[in-house]
């Protein structure tokens, strides 16, 4: 139940906010409608499965956001910062997923900008086809995953699909692409968080023997040692030395 209030009253204040600005910057607007009939012909009922694919794709984007770009590293190798530093839920997940999406837009922009030229103004301009449009959206996409995936992964995907191997990336089916460009991209990430630990498991150890060397056995090293880990993180401008791999490591 609370958690139907805080929907329903993060609808309303979207609604509000969208009424107002329509009566501040006087702008109109839009709606949908949809109404379920007996179609007409065939191009009606075609533009109808067309809304239907558009609905499930659009349910979709979010998984694959996490499957074809950089959000998987961005989040995991996130995830194991705040776990070596053991500030608990600092900084808090809306934050950590909120920073992971804008990097991944960041880094994504050039591909999406390929896409968009490629692929959707000239569908939208009418000068190519649905299918056409398509492929050559999924082009700019798979190159991308090419130029991070191993091809260990690459070839295992492609075996236990029980295809042949490939004479040519082109020859690589997308379905195989997806899997291997994910389980290359959780591997780097273990990678990077296994770096990041080091640091300050050292911390952690050095500060265990000297509250073992005075005594003082009850008292949880964690807390002794999170201010020092902290401080160290600030010093070396952690944030910018994190952000600043992850987003050189894609190109």
């Amino acid at each position: 139940m609370k958690r139907l209030s805080v929907l329903l009253f993060a609808v309303f204040i979207t609604g509000s906010f969208l009424v107002y600005a329509g009566q501040v910057f006087a702008v109109d607007v839009p709606s949908l409608t949809l109404n379920m009939g007996d179609g007409t012909g065939p191009k009606q009922v075609s533009s109808v499965l067309q809304i239907v694919m558009l609905l499930t794709v659009l349910s979709m984007a979010p998984a694959i956001l996490l499957m074809t770009t950089s959000f998987v590293r961005i989040v995991v190798v996130l995830s194991f910062l705040r776990q070596a530093m053991g500030t608990q839920q600092m900084p808090p997940n809306q934050i950590i997923i909120g920073l992971a999406m804008f990097l991944t837009f960041f880094i994504m922009s050039p591909v999406f900008t390929q896409m968009n030229e490629k692929a959707l103004q000239p569908y939208l301009q009418e000068q190519i086809e649905e299918k056409e449009a398509l492929a050559l959206a999924v082009t700019p996409m798979r190159e991308f995953m090419f130029t991070q995936v191993r091809e260990d992964d690459l070839k295992l995907m492609t075996e236990l699909s029980g295809n042949k191997a490939p004479a040519t990336r082109a020859e690589v089916p997308t379905m195989t692409l997806i899997p291997a460009f994910m389980l290359s991209e959780l591997k780097r990430a273990f990678q990077i968080g296994f770096m990041i630990f080091i640091p300050f498991l050292v911390i952690d150890m050095i500060t265990a023997t000297v509250l073992m060397t005075m005594g003082m056995l009850m008292l949880p090293p964690v807390i002794i040692s999170l201010p020092f880990k902290i401080l160290l993180f600030v010093l070396v401008d952690g944030w910018n030395l994190i952000v600043g791999s992850l987003v050189r490591g894609f190109y």
